[in-house]
């Protein structure tokens, strides 16, 4: 009797031992549910400025959003610490699917209620993703006694890999689905999007079977904040984490991101593709950038150990895009023959390296410098992305294609001279602190 009792003792006294194996069951069905949602979402927003073109309801209803996704993003930090990370990422689902249901039947009275509601659904879905992911991390960094910043980095190139992917399936659905007509009509936008309303319900259950991380192992940051000082929390917060100069000499590079990502939507595919490749070009040019990113994503991820690193692979993914915008800039044209088809996507799949790469160093680097607090680090992460890109939506109508590359030269430079200032003054600090 006394051995048998032992047993189910010895379980007890360890009950973390098969815990290290959720961490990355956990990380699996997040990479599958944001893949299963976004190859739909990424999809019609590459399709929104052509399929919506009366009265430029498509390119106004992305602008929209982004300053919706802005604003929200200001107040996403508070909601997630609410719901908990995963209840945060169930909910922003919601949005994503009634902005493409809307698509169904398009107006100002669909449209723009819910390009709002997504703003606000799409900043809890991406404060959730990264504090979630980089919790997990954390976790699996502890009970493996593994280098932390080591596996942040494998957990986001794992993410963003699979996540760069939707750019993969997602426009090859659209290829395969639409159909040119005379006239210069589109056939089968509803089949098209029928199908990725199902696509975004699978990824949603797929995301009810997340592990909750709402306890301690989530709770890096510190004890639940009150509901009855929760705002006042809030704004201190914020006002903290802005007079970080870490912070201050981020966002520049944050907002870089954002500028580049919506330099593809609405810059690329409308001035460089679609007038080489036409309308069903789009969605073969934009799945071999979502091929490089997804490659370039998983590469990165796995080089990345610390901030040493960090920064030579974001020099990298800075100079590929460097390239890309001086040759826009000198001399690009669209010419005739094997020559117009293979630019475009050269040019694609060149973007899709620079855009994997800052898409996880990014996220690396808020998780190993802010993981005190990585709620509201997330949450300047989306603010201003989501602000460059709603800027360059409202402005993408009204310049040419030239002023928007040097638009995006002036920032990189900027951005990547902060970033540069940034990584060689925190590692003299702590090689200070070692000292």
């Amino acid at each position: 009797m006394a051995t048998d009792e032992e047993s189910p003792l010895v379980v007890e006294e360890n009950p973390s031992q098969s815990q290290p194996l959720n961490h990355k069951r956990d990380v699996h069905i997040l990479c599958w549910a944001f893949l299963l949602i976004f190859l739909a979402y990424g999809a019609v927003q590459n399709l929104e400025s052509t399929i919506n073109t009366e009265g430029d309801l498509g390119t106004i209803s992305l602008g929209i959003l982004y300053v919706s996704f802005a604003f929200f993003s200001v107040f996403a930090s508070l909601v997630v610490r609410k719901l908990g990370s995963k209840n945060a990422l169930v909910l922003g689902t919601t949005g994503y699917w009634l902005f493409t249901a809307a698509n169904l039947k398009p107006s100002w009275y669909t449209m723009v209620p819910t390009s709002l509601y997504m703003g606000f659904a799409a900043s809890i879905i991406w404060v959730g993703q990264g504090t979630y992911l980089t919790s997990a991390a954390h976790s699996h960094a502890n009970d493996y006694n593994l280098h932390e910043g080591t596996v942040i980095g494998k957990f986001n190139g794992e993410f963003w890999g699979m996540f760069a992917c939707h750019q993969l399936v997602g426009n090859l659905m659209t290829l395969a689905v639409l159909r040119d007509e005379k006239g210069g009509s589109t056939s089968g936008t509803t089949l098209l999007l029928i199908l990725f309303l199902c696509s975004m319900t699978l990824g949603t259950i797929l995301m009810c079977f997340l592990s909750k991380r709402n306890g301690k192992e989530e709770r890096l940051q510190g004890s639940p904040v009150s509901f009855s000082s929760s705002i006042g929390s809030l704004l201190k917060s914020i006002l903290i984490l802005l007079l970080d100069v870490r912070i201050l000499l981020v966002i520049p590079l944050i907002a870089y991101s954002g500028l580049q990502q919506a330099f593809v939507w609405a810059e690329y595919t409308k001035e460089i593709v679609k007038p080489a490749l036409g309308e069903r070009g789009v969605g073969g040019a934009m799945a071999v950038y979502g091929i490089f990113d997804a490659f370039s994503s998983l590469a990165a991820g796995q080089l990345t150990s610390g901030l040493s690193t960090i920064t030579i692979i974001v020099a990298g993914g800075a100079l590929i895009q460097l390239i890309v915008l001086l040759w826009l800039l000198a001399n690009y044209s669209v010419s005739g023959g094997l020559l117009a088809t293979l630019l475009p996507l050269v040019i694609g799949a060149l973007w899709g390296i620079g855009d994997g790469v800052l898409n996880t160093q990014l996220s690396a680097l808020l998780g190993i410098l802010f993981k005190h607090d990585l709620e509201g680090a997330f949450a300047q992460l989306k603010l201003w992305q989501s602000v460059s890109i709603a800027v360059v939506f409202f402005i993408s109508t009204s310049i040419s294609l030239q002023t928007m590359v040097v638009i995006m030269l002036v920032a990189l430079c900027i951005s990547v001279a902060g970033f540069l200032f940034l990584t060689l003054k925190v590692e003299k600090a702590f090689s200070y602190r070692a000292a």
